[in-house]
């Protein structure tokens, strides 16, 4: 009897050591549902989550299937929730050794390839490019939006067939005795064609491309060239953060202005989210975030009081049509969005007619934050006005975001 009774004393006592679990609870304040929205727990609260378990905790949702989280450079912890319209979904964390997640989100700095740093979701990727471009005398001042229609990743394997050794050597050599044969070789490993999941055919050259960020002075903008220094601060499962600093920009007279960009990719959105700081910069200035248009064309929409823009590149009979857009929470207070379009020497030199334009006043030393990005009517969207409806709800999620508790 005195066993059972010791027994039963020592359970009591280990069941009172064990951490008690905590809930995570998401309200959502909008009449849509929400899907798979990366949300974020703040610094304080996963100090807190680590005091009571360490390293060894698991997320589940109300059916008890773990879910996948990330721990960021900057201390937030990551995880998707799914809500429903004015409703809220609650998250448990308890004790628990976590799964390996596959890696969603994710990019990587290619110097085999005039420095490009490219990087992806399970939707869509991306790409910017760095200074061994910028060396060559090339203009190319936007971000690049790439097309796929799978969600596992895919731009590392694009890159190793595009640029593998032997391949190239094989068609240099073709071309001295087959050219046919070394066109249909290229043809074959290109990521400019489409193999199944996607490819690389949006057009960026000397413009701000699929949602650049730019200072303007006296109506004109000023075109950042290539970063010149970056740093991959996450990557994956669920984000990718890199850090973008560039050469210094003469904005005036006596200004040496130097951009920082932090840009961010989670998984499940079209857009990303970039944090911009403009360093020595002497007065407000106007900063435009910009899409290309790339043939005049009235499919687009512009909107500054709801914070959004969005285009419709021209349809191409064979890849579909890329749509691009950007999303400027109401906190920035949007001056201006709609079309302004170049002069006919300006036309020619960046072969294109145009951007699509959301400005803002920009005050020295604040962060400009904004949401660029782009979808694929062969991968989710298939008319612009599906594209400008997502663009539309994106930004009434922006400036109405999910609300978590922790407790």
């Amino acid at each position: 009897m005195k066993r059972i009774i010791g027994l039963l004393f020592l359970a009591a006592a280990f069941a009172c050591t064990q951490p008690k679990d905590m809930q995570i609870t998401v309200n959502n304040p909008l009449a849509l549902d929400r899907e798979n929205e990366v949300i974020e727990l703040p610094a304080e609260t996963v100090s807190a989550i680590k005091a009571k378990y360490g390293d060894q905790f698991i997320i589940t949702d109300s059916n008890e299937k773990e879910v996948t989280y990330q721990l960021t450079y900057d201390s937030q912890l990551l995880l998707p929730a799914s809500v429903p319209a004015n409703g809220n979904t609650v998250y448990t964390i308890k004790s628990g050794t976590p799964q390996t997640y596959a890696t969603i989100t994710c990019g990587k700095h290619y110097p085999e390839r005039v420095d490009d740093i490219a990087w992806e979701n399970d939707r869509t990727a991306f790409r910017t490019y760095g200074p061994a471009l910028q060396a060559t005398g090339e203009r190319a001042f936007g971000y690049d939006v790439w097309t796929k229609r799978v969600s596992h990743p895919v731009v590392e394997a694009r890159y190793a067939k595009e640029l593998n050794p032997e391949t190239l050597q094989k068609i240099a050599e073709l071309r001295k005795t087959d050219p046919k044969a070394a066109q249909e070789l290229a043809a074959s490993v290109s990521y400019h064609n489409d193999h199944g999941d996607g490819l690389d055919y949006y057009s960026v050259g000397p413009t701000l491309g699929g949602g650049t960020a730019a200072l303007m002075v006296d109506g004109e903008i000023v075109y950042p060239y290539c970063y010149k220094t970056y740093e991959i601060l996450d990557n994956g499962p669920l984000r990718f953060t890199v850090s973008l600093t560039y050469n210094p920009l003469t904005i005036r007279e006596n200004d040496k202005v130097i951009e920082n960009r932090l840009l961010s990719l989670d998984a499940g959105s079209q857009l990303n989210k970039v944090t911009i700081i403009y360093k020595n910069l002497a007065e407000t200035t106007p900063v435009a975030t910009g899409l290309v248009l790339h043939e005049p064309s009235d499919v687009y929409k512009a909107d500054a009081e709801k914070g959004y823009i969005a285009y419709a590149d021209p349809a191409d009979p064979v890849n579909g049509q890329i749509y691009v857009g950007a999303v400027v929470p109401q906190s920035q207070k949007l001056t201006q969005a709609g079309a302004v379009y170049f002069s006919d020497e300006e036309k020619k030199d960046r072969k294109a007619n145009g951007h699509v334009l959301a400005i803002s006043d920009y005050n020295p030393n604040d962060k400009y934050t904004y949401y660029f990005g782009g979808g694929w009517s062969k991968w989710g969207f298939q008319t612009p006005d599906d594209w400008f409806t997502y663009i539309e709800r994106y930004a009434e999620k922006v400036n109405h975001p999910l609300q978590v508790t922790v407790r």
